[in-house]
């Protein structure tokens, strides 16, 4: 009975999630003209982002849905590349994944450049396979952009399909890219700090945080 009632707990949380992304997604044309700023709390200070809601509706509305119900609360900061970019959202202290809804739609083709201080959704190899996890580039990250010779997503599945088959040839085009949807507009301090701690290589992670990182909240801004 109790493990129903989690479930059941779980599966509410889950459908109210999935409601409210598609409620804000309906409605971004509405708000496409304004953009959205939220503060992100963490152990180490506080990141002010502006979400870019007019180049990247579904993204936008995905991230909110998250902070709207607290997903990211005492989440951490769990993959540290020096050079490259802070990942989280994904995991908590103990490195147990945090709750998320369905994938989304890769917007990575929106115009928005993987730059310095951007914020973007972190991904598997799939290219509509983000969910909850996101990323801060601190350097130009141009190789996660979208390009005029990325590959389509009939060719990622026709790939996939040769892959299945045992079939293994040379990609002649580069990856989808990720998807920026927003950037830093106060706090890049903090960002750096991040980038610079101690990382080691825990359980199957690799580059996590020696000391832990938390993001304690994201909330919107008025």
């Amino acid at each position: 009975m109790l493990v129903a009632r989690q479930y059941l707990k779980g599966a509410g949380k889950f459908l109210m999630r999935l409601l409210g992304l598609l409620v804000l997604v309906w409605g971004s044309g509405a708000m496409a003209a304004d953009p959205v700023r939220v503060i992100m709390q963490t152990t180490q200070g506080a990141i002010t982002l502006e979400l870019d809601a007019k180049a990247a509706p579904a993204t936008v509305a995905n991230f909110l849905s998250y902070v709207d119900q607290s997903g990211y609360d005492n989440t951490i900061f769990h993959r540290v590349i020096e050079g490259f970019m802070i990942q989280g959202g994904g995991h908590y202290r103990d490195l147990a994944e945090s709750p998320s809804g369905p994938s989304l739609r890769n917007e990575a083709d929106n115009g928005l450049r993987n730059e310095v201080g951007t914020i973007a959704m972190a991904r598997m190899a799939e290219i509509d396979s983000a969910t909850n996890q996101f990323f801060i580039n601190v350097a130009d990250n141009r190789r996660l952009d979208h390009q005029g010779d990325s590959c389509s997503r009939e060719e990622e599945a026709a790939a996939e399909a040769r892959a299945e088959r045992g079939l293994f040839k040379p990609k002649r085009c580069k990856s989808f890219g990720y998807a920026v949807f927003g950037r830093v507009i106060d706090g890049m301090s903090v960002v750096k700090t991040i980038e610079q701690v101690a990382t080691v290589t825990q359980a199957d992670f690799f580059d996590v945080p020696k000391d832990p990182i938390t993001i304690l909240s994201i909330r919107r801004l008025p």
